[in-house]
């Protein structure tokens, strides 16, 4: 489920227009040909990450998190550690990833260590949210246009 008016959730209205308002910093510094760090908007096409896309093969991505579960605030330890778990997932199932960060520019929330998942399908994308216990995944299609998917 994407975030368009009318769709049915049980997250806070608050919460979701925090998260459609949230930069995606992408940190692609190391990727061949790549376009180096960039910034992803909710239902904005990214002429960088189309870039990105060109430079390694892909056409639809996630960007993900596993800090701060259904959005309660958690120590750094834990948020570290859980993260950890993610990085080690994600290598585990062979997917190439990126680091980054999901920060809100103006309402003080910590920025989130995240990371852009490439090649990972929309359905694949919602399952790794649940499992490490996110409202909500970012995912993007051949468009290179960022959606806010809600998972709850």
């Amino acid at each position: 489920m994407f975030s368009e008016p009318g769709i049915s959730t049980v997250l806070d209205p608050a919460t979701v227009a925090a998260y459609r308002e949230t930069h995606y910093l992408v940190h692609a510094d190391e990727v061949e040909g790549g376009p180096g760090r960039f910034t992803l908007t909710i239902d904005q096409p990214s002429t960088a990450l189309m870039s990105l896309y060109a430079a390694t093969r892909h056409t639809q991505c996630a960007f993900v998190t596993a800090c701060n579960p259904l959005s309660q605030n958690v120590p750094d330890e834990v948020n570290d550690a859980r993260q950890a778990q993610l990085r080690q997932e994600l290598a585990q199932r062979s997917l190439k990833f990126i680091p980054g960060i999901g920060q809100h520019p103006t309402n003080g929330w910590q920025g989130e260590p995240s990371f852009l998942v490439l090649g990972i399908a929309l359905e694949a994308s919602k399952a790794l949210g649940n499992r490490h216990q996110q409202n909500a995944v970012v995912w993007a299609g051949a468009d290179a246009t960022p959606r806010l998917v809600l998972l709850r």
